[in-house]
């Protein structure tokens, strides 16, 4: 794993004002959860991918598919 960095995760949370800590409060999980899926060494189910991207207002496209 960890060669899958999710970068525009990382970007769309910046985008937002939000911290790992504050953006893991919004969607029910943990801030190493967030980091850990930030870096690539997590595999998020889909119904957290779809509570992240609810929270950054954005979509599964956006943020969780390769182009």
């Amino acid at each position: 794993m960890g060669e899958n960095k999710n970068i525009k995760l990382k970007l769309a949370r910046i985008q937002k004002n939000l911290s790992q800590e504050q953006l893991a409060e919004v969607v029910g999980v943990t801030r190493q959860t967030i980091g850990l899926i930030e870096t690539g060494n997590y595999n998020p189910t889909i119904k957290l991918c779809i509570a992240i991207c609810k929270a950054l207002d954005t979509s599964l496209n956006d943020i969780f598919w390769e182009d």
